[in-house]
């Protein structure tokens, strides 16, 4: 098939740092070129693909170091360099939010949308009933909870590299680890708490948005004090596997209805169990028990702790293989697609793929 990829531009593809959704379109798109497909991702011009290249910005936008940038016109016009080239492909896979519906209307059954981020924000329902012909996938069941009756027609999972996160028989470090972004949502005071409480380090490895630096300064910074507690900033792909194989256990002891939680999968691909708080997707992730433990309340998550520091990883891996692999994410895009190409929306049942 002959596919594009439209990916966000805030991250490069992969991101250099942090970076969720650009981090997928890049997995996805080398395992599909991988399977023999023809792709072509539209992007910012430092991408590192196996794919056809359409680079629509000179560098992505969070670390391009111009003050002044609008998001909102660098989209717009690759959505434009998109349009102009729509006949050169059978599905065009969208993973920008919904920006590209009034371009796109009259070719909705050509795209494919997936929705990476939160959907229980004001205005997304009436938006998604006024453009209902583009089929969406989610990226976990819970996600779509408050849009049940939008035109999904299935799920699917985050997938990484095998090779990306390799897997680590023990963690050496001795360290409970958080990886991430620190913001009032992700509660890293948490997870420096429950590291406390077990009488075990914590390496905390997270960026700091601009929005979240009065939280960092006001409420965090003040906990880095404590001993066993290290903030070493951001780090990318080359330190991940490292950083998450080292570790006993990653603490993931969000307060948000998240709508995958890439991170928990990095560390299942290093064997490092986890331990997540029953929010947003997580008990879907973390539904096998030879993975990690799924906690509500603190005595709860520093029992888990000393739990999981017992499992045995090579099963931990084992989970990761079996459900979270990019091949296996890249196998169930190719299903929808080929069904969207044989299929009109009115006709394409719902899965969970």
């Amino acid at each position: 098939m002959r596919i594009a990829q439209v990916s966000p531009l805030y991250e490069s593809v992969p991101p250099q740092f942090y970076g969720g959704t650009e981090r997928v379109v890049a997995y996805l798109t080398d395992a599909l070129v991988e399977a023999g497909h023809d792709v072509t991702l539209f992007a910012s011009a430092e991408a590192c693909t196996r794919a056809r290249l359409v680079p629509v910005r000179d560098q992505a936008i969070r670390l391009d170091p111009a003050e002044l940038k609008s998001d909102l016109a660098a989209h717009l016009s690759m959505l434009h360099e998109v349009r102009q080239r729509i006949d050169d492909f059978d599905v065009v896979h969208f993973h920008v939010d919904m920006v590209h519906f009034p371009l796109f209307a009259d070719r909705a059954a050509q795209t494919l949308t997936t929705l990476h981020g939160r959907l229980d924000l004001k205005d997304l329902a009436g938006a998604y009933r006024r453009w209902p012909r583009f089929p969406l996938v989610s990226i976990s069941d819970r996600q779509r909870e408050p849009l049940r009756n939008a035109s999904w027609i299935g799920t699917v999972h985050h997938g990484l590299p095998s090779s990306l996160c390799p897997f680590s028989p023990e963690g050496r470090g001795g360290y409970l680890a958080f990886l991430g972004r620190i913001s009032p949502e992700k509660r890293v005071d948490r997870a420096i708490e429950i590291a406390q409480r077990a009488g075990l380090p914590l390496r905390i490895a997270a960026k700091v948005d601009p929005v979240d630096r009065a939280y960092f300064h006001d409420v965090i910074e003040p906990l880095l004090a404590a001993p066993g507690i290290e903030y070493i900033g951001e780090i990318g792909d080359a330190d991940k596997g490292a950083f998450l194989g080292n570790a006993l256990a990653l603490l993931f002891p969000i307060d948000w209805p998240e709508p995958f939680g890439l991170v928990m999968i990095e560390a299942m691909s290093c064997g490092t169990p986890v331990v997540g708080w029953r929010c947003g997707s997580v008990p879907e992730v973390l539904d096998d028990p030879a993975a990690g433990r799924i906690v509500e309340s603190m005595d709860a998550a520093v029992a888990a702790v000393v739990d999981v520091i017992a499992l045995d990883r090579r099963a931990v891996r084992d989970v990761f293989e079996r459900r979270f692999t990019a091949q296996t994410m890249a196998r169930s895009y190719i299903e929808l697609y080929r069904r969207l190409c044989e299929t009109p929306l009115s006709g394409v049942r719902a899965v969970h793929a």
